[in-house]
């Protein structure tokens, strides 16, 4: 698996620790997520992510906001939203603020665009019908990755006003082919719209199993080839990496339980049990170096994956075990699944 990319991201959510009883405020939260792209960076890692909510406990609306305060302590990984809510948004403000980040991390920006679940959320942002946000998800996708990639576009659509001769700057560094992501796995259309843009695919942190998405996969791989455009698929996984495995069930279970309770309101286990033993089967892995590089190679033997991102921090992990996890998976499981 020398070709597969290896990244940490964070969902923010902002949960008390339920072994210590201990909490953070907000802001220490936040400038924490923020440290692990520095500590993910040392320990050889790729990749470094974060995603947008909006109303709840997941506190963190704004991703491109937090990785360009990430961007100014870190020099090699790649920084990305996990994911944007695009439909939400005004797609040339978001192709400025890409491009802007791209240049000031030479070429290190990276995006992955998704539709969104919450309809509370899409209410929010002006929709009166939940039946809008994926055509505007589409436009605004299409319209991104034409102004990153053109020198001037001319545009007109349905859902935002039209566009005459505007040439965005700064320029991006990189091609969108290399920043942008689609994220999506839970129906065909997505993974159709990558495929025909030539854009990687990442699927979805929810609590489901590496083959519920096979099918969605194979298809996606087979229509970008038919485009003559190049597949990449990612996934997100679940981790927790101790010594032994006994210390990394004790110090993951219960903080995987307080989110598994918390998040399964949005994250669905697609008819799979939902309980913290059936999912270390699945989309969860927790155990030694050793036990962590066999099940993260399952899982890629499964997906064949060209990147895999861990999310470390859910439930209210301490930033010293949140540390100490990405130093050991830096030291102990990278160089064997590499």
């Amino acid at each position: 698996m020398s070709n597969v990319q290896w990244g940490i991201y964070s969902l923010c959510d902002h949960l008390t620790d339920p072994i210590s009883g201990d909490a953070v405020s907000q802001g220490e939260r936040l400038r924490s997520v923020a440290l692990q792209a520095s500590l993910a960076e040392q320990a050889g890692f790729d990749s470094f992510g974060v995603g947008e909510h909006h109303f709840s406990n997941y506190i963190l609306p704004a991703p491109l906001l937090l990785l360009s305060y990430a961007a100014s302590s870190t020099s090699t990984i790649r920084l990305g939203t996990s994911v944007t809510l695009l439909a939400n948004h005004d797609p040339v403000r978001v192709a400025e603020e890409l491009a802007l980040l791209d240049v000031l991390t030479d070429g290190r920006a990276e995006a992955t665009f998704a539709r969104g679940v919450s309809l509370a959320t899409a209410q929010a942002f002006g929709f009166s019908d939940f039946d809008q946000v994926r055509p505007r998800f589409e436009e605004h996708l299409r319209l991104v990755v034409r102004l990153l990639t053109e020198e001037e576009v001319t545009w007109s659509g349905e859902h935002r006003g039209s566009l005459e001769k505007i040439r965005i700057q700064p320029r991006p560094v990189q091609h969108p082919t290399h920043s942008i992501w689609v994220g999506g796995g839970l129906s065909q259309i997505s993974a159709d719209l990558a495929a025909e843009l030539g854009l990687p695919l990442l699927l979805p942190s929810l609590f489901r199993w590496p083959v519920d998405y096979l099918d969605i996969v194979q298809r996606y791989r087979a229509r970008s080839v038919t485009a003559g455009n190049t597949p990449r698929v990612g996934f997100p996984t679940y981790l927790h990496v101790a010594r032994t495995s006994q210390e990394a069930r004790a110090r993951f279970k219960p903080r995987f339980e307080q989110y598994l309770s918390f998040a399964k309101s949005t994250r669905t286990g697609f008819g799979r049990p939902m309980d913290f033993e059936s999912l270390l089967e699945g989309p969860v892995v927790c155990g030694s170096p050793a036990e962590v590089a066999e099940r993260i190679c399952d899982i890629n033997d499964v997906l064949n994956l060209d990147r895999q991102m861990f999310l470390i921090d859910a439930g209210g992990v301490p930033d010293d075990v949140v540390a100490d996890v990405i130093d050991l998976m830096g030291s102990s499981v990278l160089p064997i699944v590499r």
